[in-house]
């Protein structure tokens, strides 16, 4: 990918761990109540296409920024999810590094990076990767983001989570990414995968979606 604008969010989420540290706000989010509410929606896309009580499933948190995901699983005892980090930040990943010395991750930039060859995992969540566009034109950004969701994809045996921002608001931020649902359908039916699930019902103006390389079902029980 030539252009390389979207390094300008990387750089945005630094300077928020610069300022803020280790905390909620440290990658961006301004409510850590709300932070957990992604951290369990993620997750969710296990519970749907997986029987967790079967065996332990691999997850890959991307742009996985200060691991928060990874402490929200350890306070959980979900022992079931065989975490593996990844960020494009190096100074992400060397906290995260510091913080989980006996877990591995990854500090890549999958679309310029050709020479680290990245594993599958069952699982791969993207919280937070795509809900900021900051400058870069919605074109662009839109042009980066199905990009980047051909490369997730590919790392995923069975699914993958992420969220964008909502068009469905009273007003918009510009720095924000808002994707319309029938854009996102038109990405997903024919970039990736026809079998997916939109959730737009945790109370934030965002939505979260699921995309499988099988049919699932919603809820799984």
């Amino acid at each position: 990918m030539a252009d390389t604008t979207y390094r300008h969010i990387v750089e945005h989420y630094e300077s928020c761990l610069a300022l803020h540290g280790d905390t909620h706000r440290g990658v961006d989010w301004p409510r850590p109540e709300d932070a957990k509410v992604r951290y369990s929606v993620m997750l969710d896309v296990i519970n749907t296409g997986h029987d967790a009580s079967s065996s332990p499933v691999s997850l890959l948190d991307f742009g996985c920024g200060a691991g928060h995901l990874l402490d929200y699983i350890q306070r959980g005892g979900l022992d079931h999810i065989q975490y593996t980090g990844l960020d494009a930040s190096d100074k992400f990943v060397a906290l995260c590094r510091t913080k989980h010395p006996d877990v591995e991750f990854h500090c890549t930039d999958v679309l310029e990076d050709r020479q680290t060859a990245i594993p599958q995992f069952d699982y791969v969540v993207a919280n937070g990767v795509f809900t900021e566009k900051r400058e870069m034109p919605y074109e662009a950004m839109l042009s980066y983001f199905e990009a980047m969701l051909e490369k997730i994809f590919a790392m995923a045996k069975v699914g993958i989570a992420f969220n964008v921002m909502s068009k469905h608001v009273d007003w918009e931020r510009s720095d924000l990414f808002h994707v319309p649902l029938d854009t996102l359908a038109g990405i997903l039916t024919s970039r990736l995968s026809r079998h997916y699930v939109i959730r737009n019902d945790y109370g934030l103006y965002e939505y979260t979606t699921y995309v499988y390389r099988e049919p699932t079902r919603w809820p799984r029980s």
